[in-house]
């Protein structure tokens, strides 16, 4: 069976994107949930059970926004088994869109407006083609959620055709720290409490695109990337820059750090045949806030490394190992040179004093906690807490490094250090073996879906075992150790203050994922576009399919 939904999707994205929910700015991501929210109330189904229908308020969040969900109970059994539908309805800002940004949720008049404007060929081939909706969140992943609204549409009329439950939830906040998710895992447990749901598979509709300017695939996805960000904060020694070598500049133990770490592809992680991009640098700063002839007291650096296989315990031995070698490298290059000029001084040369000395987190903390006993270990969880009070919006990874700077007042060394810590939310990885009843469901459902499909689809469908990108499928599962949970926990500065994995929320779900997505091209560009024809068909057939057969 192959259902006739094109027109209905094409309209559901345009009105969604219509709807700017640029995340943390006030209230569009809570109208655009409203919006969800009416679609669904507007359904004879919804009208008869208006308490399948839920917007929900983020909670332990500083921006007051929501998110929205509906579920249609199967007539054709008694089963309670349930499939999660999960897409986000946040997006990035419009800034990149320059002068024509009032226009950038108009996926009407932008194609007009580009092709009056510098942009490349590719771009306007594809606008003439017509096959394309352009619009800020049409790929990334408005459209995904209106296949999702579809689909709860199309099961309120044919309840009859599932033997359980479908659960749609578009989320807020999947671009910044993924309040939507973690808020509707209490809503999942809720209604496994109360309604008895039994979750089996995840499928989520976040985008895709190719791989390069050749690649004319489509792509399916189970299973998901993990990400972690391995934070290194540096004190060095101060020097006027007329004394060179009486201090050692942070900054050179960062940029080595970044020399060491950024397109390492030792650092690449693979699993099932896939390998992960290297890790690349996403900040590296000192303190200093204006100029003076001195050199830094502090700087610190964050990584992106994804993992496929690594848990959190081997990204923090490996980003220690890494701080160890930068430092040492440092250390040797600064006697050399130190050494080198005192030759052509003709000066005697004295050995410089620096020693590397590395810490994790939980190092650097229980050494501190060993010494000051509760005297630290109260004081530094109550400063964290009142941080978190007092400035609610302040960037995790800045979070981190402030109590890191409080921490280190009570060490009696002061001398150059590097402390290593995670810095920002975890991501998990998700990895599908087939080892599970659950796991052998969803991948049997889906290939069978695809094998239906492709014969309406003029692209080949290709089946990864890894989403590439960030998503909040990494919320639905956990495949690493629960002990190694703990490592991530002793190595976040932010833990319990401004940020808690809750590792028993994940697992009264845990479940696994796929990603069936929306395709296009320039995700997080002002040129971001949704392939319609496989977008607004396609994929919901996929996903119908997929459906069908793991509620029959």
């Amino acid at each position: 069976m192959y259902i006739k939904c094109y027109e209905e999707v094409k309209k559901i994205t345009r009105d969604l994107v219509a709807v700017p929910s640029i995340v943390r700015e006030p209230e569009g991501e809570t109208r655009c949930a409203e919006k969800i929210y009416e679609y669904y109330m507007s359904l004879d189904y919804f009208k008869r059970n208006p308490e399948n229908v839920k917007i929900v308020k983020t909670v332990d969040d500083f921006v007051d926004r929501h998110s929205t969900y509906a579920y249609v109970k199967g007539t054709k059994g008694n089963s309670n088994k349930t499939v999660l539908l999960i897409g986000h309805l946040d997006t990035v800002g419009v800034d990149d869109f320059g002068d024509i940004k009032e226009y950038a949720f108009d996926a009407e008049k932008l194609p007009e407006l580009f092709l009056n404007m510098n942009i490349s060929n590719e771009v306007k081939e594809d606008i003439h083609s017509g096959d394309y909706m352009f619009g800020r969140g049409s790929l990334d992943m408005k459209s995904g959620v209106a296949v999702h609204m579809y689909l709860i549409k199309y099961f309120s009329e044919h309840p009859e055709e599932l033997d359980g439950n479908i659960l749609a939830y578009a989320e807020c906040d999947e671009e910044d720290n993924s309040h939507g998710i973690l808020t509707g895992l209490k809503e999942f447990k809720k209604l496994k409490d109360t309604k008895g749901f039994e979750y089996i598979a995840c499928i989520n509709a976040d985008y895709s695109t190719g791989y390069n300017f050749t690649d004319v695939n489509r792509y399916v996805y189970f299973g998901s990337i993990g990400k972690l960000l391995p934070s290194f904060y540096v004190t060095g020694k101060e020097t006027h820059v007329g004394q060179a070598y009486g201090g050692l500049d942070p900054n050179l133990i960062v940029a080595e750090l970044t020399r060491l770490i950024e397109l390492n592809t030792d650092l690449c992680d693979e699993a099932q045949g896939e390998v992960t991009v290297p890790p690349m640098s996403l900040k590296q700063s000192d303190f200093k806030e204006g100029y003076t002839v001195q050199t830094a007291l502090a700087a610190y650096a964050y990584y992106n490394f994804f993992t496929h296989s690594m848990s959190p315990a081997d990204v923090i031995a490996v980003s220690r190992q890494k701080a160890v070698e930068a430092f040492d490298n440092v250390v040797k290059y600064v006697n050399e040179s130190y050494k080198k000029y005192c030759e052509i001084s003709r000066v005697e040369y004295t050995r410089l004093p620096w020693k590397t000395r590395v810490y994790t987190w939980e190092e650097f903390y229980d050494d501190l906690k060993n010494k000051h006993g509760n005297k630290f270990t109260d004081y530094i969880f109550n400063f964290a807490e009142r941080l978190n009070e007092a400035e609610p919006t302040l960037d995790l990874r800045l979070f981190s490094i402030r109590v890191i700077e409080e921490a280190w007042k009570f060490a009696d060394d002061k001398s150059p250090a590097i402390i290593v810590f995670f810095g920002s939310i975890f991501s998990a990885r998700i990895e599908m073996t087939g080892k599970t009843e659950k796991e052998k469901n969803l991948l049997e459902a889906v290939k069978n879906s695809i094998d239906k499909v492709q014969h309406y689809c003029k692209n080949p469908i290709k089946v990864r075992m890894f989403y590439p990108y960030i998503s909040d499928s990494s919320f639905m599962a956990l495949s690493d150790d629960v002990s190694t949970i703990e490592t991530l926990g002793k190595n976040m500065p932010s833990w319990k203050t401004k940020y808690f994995y809750d590792v028993e929320e994940v697992l009264s779900v845990n479940v696994p994922v796929v990603n069936i997505g929306s395709f296009g091209k320039d995700g997080h560009k002002f040129t971001e576009r949704v392939h319609m024809k496989y977008t607004f068909e396609n994929v919901p057939n996929i996903t119908y399919l997929t459906i069908r057969e793991l509620l029959k």
